[in-house]
């Protein structure tokens, strides 16, 4: 434990009051030279900055959650009120009325002063702005008589930005822009800004994606140190480079990824044994040519994670890497680290293994062939694949196998199809495709999910310095929530909400399969979940239904990956000494960190991109009238997805047939004189009425034809 934990400690639990510089240095051994108290008082200025301990305005100090303060990142609201996701991930949010925001933007780190608690919500007001978002803004330039002002994109920073009018004269209203702050808000003053880029004109191609990627200040170039260290490494395997590794280039053994992938980083091979099976899962040593503390290694904790946009990817690692040297290109050879496990017919490991090796793949699969070749017996494929074909009826198997495995023993598996965009080559959107999972999918999906348990539950008994990817239970408001909302569709979840077993929720999703209300049960039970997470202690994996979990089979687009894999040929060299464990230990602090920041980050970033794509793939479709189903029902009206997954809004005042009433306990709006009822699932007939690209927002109304 550091001596900041120790102090942390202290204060929370026998400290009775708030204490000065003077006291607490005393009460907690530091020695009182001037130079010592000149760190001491150092390491507390850190530790305010943080949130950790809060200074009052007497020069005393304290924890927040001692002195009725929550510490937090604040997330706004158009309206202008906003919550405190508190950094203690046991504490619930803090809603924040407008007018207590004082001067606090979305995505600030706050201190609040709780003025309520308990109930259905916690209230508070912003007292403290700790650390400010980032000043880049990116928006719709637009003019008064006197002034210019920046619309924000991010609807959920309500306050537009003034810029003077003497720098924008050249400017046409509604181009994009991306600001600088210059002077932050305060309570009754909205920011100040200097337009610093000229992103286009709304239509522009490629507009959208440069948008997004400057709004999340999204790394595109490389620095000239990594491009400078990546033109330094061999694209050649030497004799040094194979010494100590295990010769796997004869092992049948194949990738298997999307048609459009190509940084491909895992590559898998199977034997069946007498009793059981042999799985090998062969993953890029990327960490053999990503030192740490290299430029290479300090830009990929930067960014932290490869986020794939619509029309591009921006890599974590430079492409030169990402698509050549570490990528398992068919018939080319590779460095990998290997996990060789020997599983039972039930599917439980049995033994295994982790080496250093070379490999060489014999080809490169993609989903569709796979399936094609398993599930359709397509002929022409099954011939040019022959020497291949048994040992993917073999992965299929196995796959079944280690996934009734999985969902026996609790885990939670989602029934969510995914959208895929075809795009022109100016990046227009030609067509929306559902894709729904098929056993191509699960074949990789259960043997990553395999083998990244096996190295957990390996590095976790070993006593070592690790990262782990961590999925706490659920709040139990949120899981009274789903509960409540599945029981008004006819579903019943067993226990209560703090002992409700991820198997209960499994039994529900089941039950919905193939109903029209499917889909929402799992949209609202993904949403009541908590986000995972990486973390430096093992913390079980609730949706996996695992006690042991990480990440380790995705080195070239993950950090946390690229981290484990240095640790593991650390270790299997022998455990280094306490001075060197104790240093790993507080990098993979930091790593665990940053890469769950830069995550959420590019979750988001992702997520955008493809919605924007959805509404301009709808723009200009007006009047035209598509089956849906209805997804939300909420007091203002209806919300709606079609077959090719865009959502929509049928707003109430549109419903002009009759007055409707919202019944909140059976998720409905009934008319007041027909009795008509629209629930969640019932399928209905639309008219597209509105696109609004710059709001965001798609608008039906109800069409003919109707149930």
């Amino acid at each position: 434990m550091s001596f900041a934990e120790k102090l942390l400690e202290f204060m929370r639990e026998a400290a009775y009051r708030p204490l000065t510089l003077d006291e607490l240095a005393a009460q907690t051994g530091v020695v009182s030279t001037r130079r010592d108290i000149k760190r001491f008082h150092k390491l507390l200025e850190e530790m305010e900055q943080q949130g950790k301990v809060i200074k009052t305005r007497y020069g005393r100090y304290g924890v927040p959650e001692k002195m009725n303060l929550v510490v937090g990142t604040l997330q706004g609201h158009q309206a202008g009120f906003g919550f405190i996701i508190s950094d203690n991930r046991a504490d619930a949010d803090v809603f924040v009325p407008a007018n207590q925001m004082n001067g606090a933007l979305h995505g600030d780190k706050v201190v609040a002063r709780l003025v309520k608690s308990g109930g259905k919500r916690n209230e508070g007001e912003i007292i403290r702005i700790l650390a400010r978002r980032s000043p880049y803004i990116v928006g719709r330039y637009e003019t008064s008589r006197h002034l210019g002002f920046v619309v924000p994109d991010d609807q959920r920073i309500s306050q537009d930005i003034v810029v003077p009018r003497s720098e924008t004269r050249t400017l046409k209203k509604g181009v994009k822009v991306q600001v600088e702050i210059t002077r932050w808000p305060e309570k009754r003053r909205n920011p100040e800004g200097t337009i610093v880029a000229v992103l286009g004109q709304p239509g522009d191609p490629g507009l959208d994606t440069l948008t997004i990627i400057k709004k999340y200040e999204l790394p595109e170039e490389f620095p000239p140190a990594v491009k400078k260290e990546v033109r330094a490494i061999s694209r050649e395997i030497s004799e040094e480079d194979l010494a100590n590794r295990r010769d796997l280039r004869a092992l049948p053994m194949v990738t298997i990824d999307g048609a459009d992938a190509r940084d491909l980083d895992d590559a898998v091979s199977l034997e069946r044994l007498n009793n059981g099976w042999r799985l090998g899962v062969h993953i890029a040593d990327v960490g053999y040519y990503v030192r740490e503390g290299t430029a290479l290694d300090r830009e990929a904790f930067h960014r932290g994670t490869s986020v794939y946009l619509v029309d591009r990817v921006l890599p974590m690692l430079p492409p030169e890497l990402s698509n050549d040297i570490c990528s398992l290109n068919p018939k080319a050879d590779r460095l990998a680290i290997s996990v060789s496990m020997t599983m039972d017919s039930e599917g439980g490991v049995v033994s295994y293994e982790f080496t250093p090796s070379v490999i060489r793949t014999q080809e490169r699969m993609t989903y569709d062939d796979v399936r094609a070749i398993v599930a359709e017996r397509d002929e022409d494929l099954r011939q040019r694949y022959r020497p291949l074909v048994s040992m993917f009826e073999d992965m299929a198997e196995l796959a079944q196998i280690l996934r009734s495995r999985r969902l026996k023993r609790g885990a939670v598996d989602f029934a969510l199809p995914e959208v895929k965009l075809k795009l022109d080559e100016e990046g227009r959107v030609l067509a929306l495709e559902r894709r729904e999972r098929t056993i191509a999918e699960t074949i990789i999906e259960e043997f990553m999910l395999a083998c990244n348990e096996t190295v957990a539950k390996h590095f976790f008994h070993l006593g070592v310095p690790f990262i782990y990817r961590s999925h706490e239970r659920p709040d139990d408001e949120k899981m009274l929530y789903f509960r409540d909302f599945v029981h008004n569709l006819g579903y019943t979840v067993k226990g209560r909400p703090e002992e409700i077993h991820p198997h209960a929720l499994q039994k529900i999703l089941d039950e919905a399969s193939g109903k029209p209300e499917e889909r929402v049960i799992n949209t609202i039970l993904l949403r009541s979940m908590k986000q995972a997470r990486y973390t430096t202690a093992n913390i079980p994996h609730f949706g996996l239904a695992t006690q042991y979990y990480t990440h380790f089979t995705s080195p070239i687009r993950r950090y946390p990956d690229l981290v484990i894999h240095r640790l593991m040929r650390e270790y299997l060299e022998g455990i280094p000494g306490q001075k060197r464990l104790d240093r790993i230990a507080k990098n993979n602090e930091a790593a665990a960190l940053r890469s769950s920041e830069r995550e959420r980050l590019a979750m988001e970033a992702e997520r955008e991109s493809v919605e924007v794509k959805k509404i301009e793939f709808m723009a200009g479709r007006e009047g035209e009238e598509f089956d849906a189903v209805i997804s939300g029902v909420t007091s203002f009206g209806l919300f709606v997805e079609l077959d090719n997954l865009v959502e929509g809004l049928i707003h109430v005042s549109s419903m002009d047939d009759d007055y409707y009433r919202f019944h909140e306990d059976k998720m409905a709006l009934t008319g007041e004189r027909t009795g008509q009822t629209y629930r969640i699932g019932q399928p209905v007939r639309v008219i597209l009425k509105r696109v609004s690209k710059e709001d965001r927002q798609i608008d039906f109304i109800l069409g003919s034809g109707f149930n």
